[in-house]
């Protein structure tokens, strides 16, 4: 009898689906691309995701960001992942966490809980944290660099960080991961040289540099991303990974 993974399952086979089933998944940040992630991860039928944002949907989110409609504006963003994710699978257990996960509340959560840990913040300091949380815990983790000022996602790659060139976000983190003796970390990155944004930041109610931004080079690497998870927690499966 078919249902909504059976398709699914004809590439990963029964027992692929059960170990997703059993993971649970932690994605940091619910933007451009991590609100593709967890959509994938959902749709690939994982049985438990924890959504870290406290961010709302504004306006300028209505040109990427899978969940930004002219109905959540103002919205919480794990909040609105959390009810897309339930809309397509029921049984999927969803934790909706309304935090900026940085340093002086990153105690309040044991990473050792998770299967897998997604990082598609834009903050270096908590990206920092949550890499050298996951891997003291010994939970594999996977990082996104820059999406913005992008136009071709066929340039996106999965690399090790020491291994990226051309991404600023990714030259920053080399050097502050290699001060604290990072040896190593899977990275989605793209080889696209910035493009630079034609028009001023003000009146996007942030006071940072933002880029600009696509459509599609976010979501290309979101979908990279749980790509990659999946395929992590299956070959494990098989003990390739261990």
């Amino acid at each position: 009898m078919l249902n909504q993974f059976s398709r699914t399952e004809m590439l990963l086979g029964r027992e692929g689906m059960d170990k997703l089933k059993e993971a649970r998944i932690a994605v940091f940040g619910v933007g451009g691309v991590g609100g593709y992630v967890a959509e994938a991860l959902v749709r690939s039928g994982v049985g438990e995701i924890d959504l870290f944002d406290n961010d709302t949907v504004s306006v300028s989110n209505l040109n990427r960001q899978l969940i930004a409609t002219r109905e959540t504006i103002g919205r919480f963003k794990a909040d609105v992942m959390r009810e897309r994710a339930l809309s397509v699978n029921p049984d999927i257990k969803v934790n909706s966490h309304k935090i900026f996960y940085m340093p002086d509340n990153a105690d309040n959560y044991d990473f050792s809980q998770y299967s897998y840990i997604v990082d598609a913040v834009d903050t270096v300091t908590a990206k920092i944290e949550i890499i050298i949380r996951a891997q003291t815990a010994g939970v594999p983790v996977i990082s996104c660099m820059g999406t913005g000022n992008k136009l071709d996602a066929s340039l996106l790659e999965v690399a090790d960080i020491y291994e990226t060139s051309v991404c600023p976000l990714a030259r920053v983190m080399r050097t502050e991961l290699r001060k604290r003796g990072v040896k190593q970390l899977k990275v989605v990155y793209s080889k696209e040289p910035q493009i630079s944004a034609n028009a001023s930041s003000e009146g996007l109610g942030n006071k940072r540099s933002i880029p600009g931004s696509t459509a599609f080079v976010p979501a290309a690497a979101g979908f990279i991303i749980a790509g990659e998870v999946v395929r992590d927690l299956i070959e494990r499966k098989k003990g390739k990974n261990e």
